[in-house]
């Protein structure tokens, strides 16, 4: 019997995919890299970068590069295995309720997180929880409009490098005025940037002359959103 759309489990099933760069996961390992080009180097050897939702853990060699302790929180086993054997932190347990102290983060990573939950707000407050003031904040989501159902659903689910057909369900995708109005009173500092991955890179990749796809910033933020910002 297939399962629902947004259904967890479908990260079990496809757990031996998050590290193939062709992969069912293969934009993840796109939006990971232009995460990082958005988080500043660890101040110090201690620093902590909290992963949210980590999945098989895509942010860690990007983690490690820039000096962070990276401890990944996600509900999936599967993948949260995966992770550790890539030297994550790994941490079972929710991202409306996360499993560990105010203000332990420097960095806050909560990456295709938004759209899976039924209460993205209450995500967002774990994030401002998280972090430490003046502790930097990245998310990434796809944005409640017209066409992000047509265009994330409809069509990427049907070409390479899309997500895995039934992963997203539309009617959970993000009011971003909300989410800015709700950040503001959290006390964290966000702008929203519209994202989407280089054409030429795409055709590129699909002819395996790149291992992966640079993602570009744009002005409107109707479909793939990223949102940069800092605790007040």
């Amino acid at each position: 019997m297939p399962l629902a759309r947004n259904d967890p489990a479908q990260y079990d099933e496809l757990a031996d995919q998050w590290w193939q760069p062709s992969g069912g996961f293969a934009m993840l390992h796109w939006l990971a890299a232009s995460r990082a080009e958005h988080i500043p180097p660890a101040a110090s050897p201690d620093a902590v970068l909290v992963d949210l939702a980590c999945g098989g853990g895509l942010m860690a060699p990007h983690v490690q590069r820039l000096g962070y302790r990276h401890v990944g929180v996600d509900l999936g086993a599967a993948g949260l295995a995966v992770a550790r054997e890539h030297g994550v932190g790994a941490v079972r347990g929710s991202v409306l309720a996360v499993p560990l102290a105010d203000g332990c983060a420097d960095v806050v990573v909560c990456g295709e997180v938004l759209e899976h939950v039924e209460d993205d707000v209450a995500v967002l407050a774990e994030c401002a929880r998280l972090l430490r003031p003046g502790g930097a904040l990245v998310v990434d989501a796809i944005a409640d409009s017209r066409l992000a159902g047509p265009v994330a659903v409809t069509l990427a689910e049907r070409i390479p490098g899309g997500p895995p057909p039934g992963i997203h369900d539309p009617a959970l995708f993000v009011d971003r005025r909300r989410l800015l109005a709700a950040a503001d009173r959290l006390g964290l500092e966000l702008r929203l940037v519209g994202l989407r991955p280089s054409v030429r890179d795409v055709v590129a990749w699909r002819r395996g002359r790149r291992d992966g796809v640079r993602m570009r910033p744009m002005r409107w933020s109707g479909i793939l959103f990223a949102g940069y910002g800092r605790k007040r």
